[in-house]
């Protein structure tokens, strides 16, 4: 019999040493304030806010059934005018409802500075992926670059407060190579 479920494409253990996205795919704390601390102008743009299905694969990370809706939450954050990551965010209707409510009002602020902020919400482990043009993310998240690489890193991780999930994942674009501490 086949296995109805693929095999899942994301990793527990990041990219390889010697990769330059690295030191950014393997910090466990916030991406938004690292960018911030970097960088004097940094701003986000494109933001794109729904109701809607999420991948079967993101579903079942927040334990939500495929045909459930959920807000999904998507933008790009960037260092002056160079686009340096795109987020893409999965919050299920029953936390929009608890816990998590605030979260559908943030307009163009960064959802990290409101998940950080909150010393109750725990974050579960990194995943990993390398994305090139067959992934939906990889696509969306290369649309504004004129020049996309053939493939891109990214990391998820699933937020929680209380017991409701949300579930967070981060494509770095080549921009935030130029970023340096």
């Amino acid at each position: 019999m086949q296995n109805r479920h693929p095999r899942p494409e994301w990793l527990l253990h990041a990219a390889p040493t010697h990769c330059p996205y690295r030191t950014w795919l393997i910090d466990r704390g916030s991406l938004t304030r690292r960018i911030q601390s970097l960088c004097a102008n940094f701003n986000l743009r494109g933001l794109r806010t729904w109701r809607g299905k999420a991948d079967r694969d993101e579903a079942a990370c927040v334990n939500l059934e495929f045909h459930i809706i959920a807000l999904l939450r998507e933008v790009h954050l960037y260092c002056g005018d160079t686009p340096v990551v795109f987020a893409h965010s999965i919050i299920p209707k029953k936390g929009m409802n608890g816990p998590w409510h605030h979260l559908g009002k943030l307009g163009n602020k960064p959802l990290g500075a409101a998940l950080f902020a909150n010393p109750l919400v725990r974050r579960m482990p990194l995943q990993f992926r390398k994305l090139d043009r067959r992934h939906a993310l990889y696509r969306r998240a290369c649309a504004i670059l004129s020049e996309p690489p053939l493939h891109l890193w990214a990391r998820r991780s699933v937020f929680i407060l209380q017991k409701y999930p949300i579930l967070v994942t981060e494509v770095f674009l080549p921009g935030i190579l130029e970023l340096h501490p």
